[in-house]
């Protein structure tokens, strides 16, 4: 049976391979004359040095101009020169996945960045995906917890969900997605870490991550230091993983730290390939792969991607075109407030400019009503602030407003939460109900 599967498999075997030859380098771009390639494709650029012998390059086809191949490399430009042997694999970037990979910290390619060679038997998947046909997702209708109070309680999240966490730089994304990760009952973490300083990867891991969080997740790498390339294709290699096993029926939460250094890089490559520079710089390529990439998770027929995206905004500008195109393709968003962090406040999450635009369907009635009471109440004292704070307000003039008063240290108490701490979702819930229903003025 086996030699009958093997013998009918023979014809599609190549007789043959396709190569080229490098024929310039400009900036971070090499063209080749040949080999016959489509859009996507991987290619083999064969070096030789006196000093390491041969090498292979990796580079992906992104382009053509008439009849060159325009090729961006994985890795460094440094050793290729004119006339090194490109050939071509006729198949896109694939990466090898499977239950060994839990608890190691990989790079772009699949590959363990400790240098350990990866496990035998994992499965071969390539690393872009159709998204899932909008007839074959179930519809969301499960609450999943994350184990913070503010997001249980205020914003709470479904399985399948996907939201984005905006914050500016330094206003407590990474301890925010390390505190999901580790008090999360998804069953699986992917996490993708792209653009990220090269301290800062050791530094999640080990302090925001911690052993336990590890234990239970595969952490996907790409330092700011790399490759356009090796950047983009990390967030697509992390998809490709978490999408691996919900197939396999799992609910997996998929945390990409950030978005916006994805659409950079590809505004990168955008921009080296002959793109105009659309939106604040931006090439249409970046907003014609965001929703390709973002669109992948959520649910199907089989599991569940749970996934939150941090998003870097400019100088807090909330509208700056990467924050606009995410917040529209996604499911909810979470908004970091520098004010609340300068505060003391962590998670410095803004309740009010925060939505989950699922909670409706999955929250039970009696917690919906609470926290729609809790955010009236912040409301009103929010709006009232400036006049609370210079004294120009009476006790006694608005109900409304002393109600505020009373109850702003008390909601601000329940959406704080220590860096460790661990909240069960109906613990949250139940916080919240009594709070909403406690105390007078």
């Amino acid at each position: 049976m086996k030699a009958a599967r093997l013998i009918k498999e023979i014809p599609q075997i190549p007789t043959f391979k396709k190569f080229g030859r490098v024929t310039r380098v400009v900036g971070l771009m090499i063209e080749s004359q040949g080999p016959e390639s489509s859009i996507g494709d991987v290619c083999k650029i064969h070096v030789e040095t006196s000093k390491n012998g041969h090498q292979i390059i990796l580079a992906e086809v992104v382009g053509f101009k008439d009849e060159i191949v325009v090729l961006m490399p994985f890795t460094s430009l440094r050793e290729i020169s004119i006339g090194c042997l490109v050939e071509g694999t006729g198949a896109p970037l694939e990466v090898k996945v499977g239950p060994e990979l839990i608890g190691k910290v990989l790079d772009s390619m699949g590959n363990p960045i400790d240098g350990t060679l990866l496990p035998k038997g994992l499965m071969t998947v390539p690393t872009e995906q159709d998204p899932p046909n909008p007839l074959t997702r179930p519809p969301i209708d499960e609450r999943l917890e994350v184990g913070v109070k503010a997001i249980d309680g205020m914003l709470t999240v479904g399985n399948g969900q996907r939201v984005g966490i905006f914050a500016g730089s330094g206003v407590g994304k990474s301890t925010l997605l390390g505190m999901i990760a580790r008090n999360t009952q998804a069953d699986l973490n992917v996490i993708a870490l792209v653009g990220e300083r090269g301290r800062e990867v050791r530094e999640f891991i080990e302090r925001d991550l911690g052993a336990e969080g590890l234990r239970r997740s595969i952490v996907v790498a790409a330092t700011s230091d790399q490759p356009a390339l090796m950047r983009i294709k990390g967030a697509f290699t992390a998809t490709a993983i978490a999408e691996y096993f919900r197939n396999r029926g799992l609910n997996v939460m998929l945390m990409m730290d950030s978005v916006t250094r994805v659409a950079m890089a590809q505004r990168e490559i955008g921009l080296a390939t002959g793109e105009p520079p659309a939106q604040k710089g931006y090439t249409p390529s970046v907003f014609a792969i965001l929703p390709k990439l973002l669109e992948r998770t959520g649910t199907n027929e089989k599991g569940s991607i749970t996934a939150f995206y941090t998003v870097l905004v400019d100088g807090d500008d909330m509208n700056e075109p990467i924050a606009d195109t995410v917040r529209g393709i996604l499911d909810g968003h979470i908004v970091l407030d520098r004010n609340l962090a300068n505060k003391g406040q962590y998670p410095a999450i803004n309740v009010l400019k925060s939505v989950s635009r699922l909670m409706n369907h999955v929250a039970e009635p009696e917690h919906k009503k609470a926290a729609e009471r809790l955010r009236e109440l912040y409301y009103m004292y929010d709006k009232s602030e400036d006049l609370i704070n210079i004294g120009a307000y009476k006790k006694g003039t608005s109900k409304e407003i002393d109600e505020a008063i009373y109850y702003e240290p008390l909601i601000t108490a329940y959406l704080k939460q220590g860096y460790l701490d661990k909240v069960s979702l109906e613990d949250s819930k139940n916080e919240l109900i009594a709070l909403s229903k406690g105390g007078g003025v």
